[in-house]
């Protein structure tokens, strides 16, 4: 039989902390503004990092003084009383400090308190990580200790590759962060696609490389070749065209082995004859499940609007003066955006949205019982420097009834040269779809986060108001849908 008192240790270990009595070792932090007292054999045996570091420090009167200036006073005292007491309080904290506390628990090799925020975050707060993804994709892999944080982000980059790929920072991305998504037989992207970004990285780890490619050496193929050693094993050679074998490896086929670049060409020519190389398999192409069988009730197609919502929204993109009714809806709502599963941030929206055209955005007003939305016949673009306005005669703002809300209303564009706006690169941080009446924003980069979403109570680009009230607000939901014309 074992008696536990793990609580009362707990607290005169903190107690200990606290008192300062006896100590032998300070921890300098925050530019050597905040100073920290501890004991050394505690930290010796709570964590590997502090015994490296105590046993290469000479003593200054007895007491070792260990230079942490990077990490913040507040960080480090959660990470004391954690290496004491076993305690880490959370409540009321935000979740880039939790980020930021669980990359320093990883700094201080404190393996159990690392793994238990990891998966605290990913659990709990997903919409954050999402929101916050380029940050989080490029800290994790420059740690590597980050397993499943690294699988949550893969998992979503796999889906959405331009995340990454098209990103300003692509090519500062870790070569190990590069190689687990080269690894992924998921990958949803052209494998000609994927052997540019791969040589565009390469290219960008080395300045002293011609711009010209017919300027290279035999040495500057060479270096080229040690910069992607790691990553030319996951190309998936033998699944490319005999076009883009001429156009896009051939002219660096000295970076390949010869016996790959004689198996290729051999493949080309004679489709049915063994090679030595092993043939890595097709990346699969994510598909939606099978539709249900007959028997069974549909699976709702949106969490935001009914199917009489979506003939109503169909009766106004065709002009109609007689309503589609449940039977004869002649387009498919196709969701390639929900903000509860890809996150609501304003970048998200571009990042996925990006081309896309004939779509209708739906928002679910927070505290109300209010679905407003707008239609664009035109495609999204996220590559502008400054914001542009695009011209249509065809989109339209609206408010669906729902609930307490007895009338849908609709308000076409009158304004016709500022229907829909595609915002610049630096204001898709903040700010969403924009119908010029309606749009989307928000200052935490969160639709769910701050009351920045708004609609005009006095029209300027649209036929009326959708929504009485011209006070901010912020949503629960929204989803973007692309409408597609069913064949028949």
């Amino acid at each position: 039989m074992s008696l536990n008192f793990f609580d009362k240790l707990s607290q005169n270990l903190i107690e200990l902390l606290n008192d300062g009595d006896d100590y032998n070792v300070i921890i300098e932090v925050e530019n050597k503004e905040k100073l920290f007292m501890a004991h050394s054999n505690v930290l010796k045996f709570r964590s590997s990092y502090f015994r490296r570091e105590l046993e290469n420090i000479q003593p200054e009167n007895n007491i070792k003084i260990i230079i942490k200036s990077s990490i913040s006073a507040q960080i480090f005292n959660v990470i004391l009383q954690y290496i004491y007491g076993g305690i880490v309080d959370l409540k009321n904290c935000e979740t880039r400090f939790i980020y930021d506390l669980m990359l320093a628990a990883d700094e201080f090799e404190l393996e159990e308190l690392t793994n238990k925020l990891e998966t605290l975050l990913i659990e709990t707060k997903g919409s954050w990580l999402r929101t916050h993804f380029s940050l989080v994709y490029h800290s994790i892999f420059s740690q590597n200790n980050f397993q499943k944080l690294e699988e949550f982000c893969n998992d979503i980059v796999v889906k959405y590759p331009k995340l990454i790929f098209d990103a300003d920072e692509f090519t500062s991305l870790e070569e190990s962060a590069l190689v687990s998504l080269l690894k992924r037989n998921d990958l949803q992207m052209e494998e000609v696609k994927i052997w540019d970004y791969v040589i565009k990285w390469g290219i960008a780890q080395t300045s002293t490389l011609p711009t010209n490619l017919d300027d290279w050496t035999k040495e500057n193929f060479l270096t080229l070749k040690t910069t992607l050693q790691q990553c030319l094993p996951h190309i998936r050679y033998f699944h490319l065209s005999n076009i883009e074998v001429v156009d896009k490896i051939k002219p660096f086929k000295k970076i390949i082995d010869k016996q790959l670049w004689d198996d290729i060409n051999q493949r080309l020519l004679i489709p049915d004859r063994p090679v030595g190389t092993t043939i890595l398999p097709p990346r699969s192409v994510l598909v939606t499940g099978l539709p249900p069988r007959a028997e069974k009730p549909r699976e709702p197609f949106s969490t935001i609007i009914s199917d009489e919502h979506a003939a109503e929204i169909s009766t106004w993109i065709d002009r109609r003066e007689t309503a589609y009714n449940l039977t004869n809806i002649p387009y498919k709502f196709e969701l390639i955006l929900c903000g509860t599963r890809d996150g609501f941030a304003p970048q998200t929206f571009w990042n996925i949205c990006h081309g896309h055209a004939c779509t209708v955005v739906l928002v679910k007003v927070k505290g109300t019982d209010k679905i407003i939305g707008g239609y664009n016949p035109l495609a999204w673009d996220n590559d502008n420097v400054n914001n542009k306005w695009m011209e249509t005669i065809d989109s339209f703002i609206f408010s669906l009834k729902n609930g307490d809300i007895q009338n849908s209303i609709l308000s076409r564009v009158k304004n016709t040269k500022k229907a829909v706006l595609n915002r610049s690169k630096n204001d898709q941080i903040k700010g969403g779809p924009c119908f010029g009446d309606f749009q989307m924003y928000s200052e935490k980069s969160d639709f769910t986060l701050d009351d920045g979403c708004f609609c005009r109570s006095n029209s300027i680009h649209y036929e009326k108001p959708i929504r009485s009230s011209s006070e901010r607000f912020s949503i629960i939901n929204y989803e973007v849908f692309k409408i597609v014309r069913k064949t028949i």
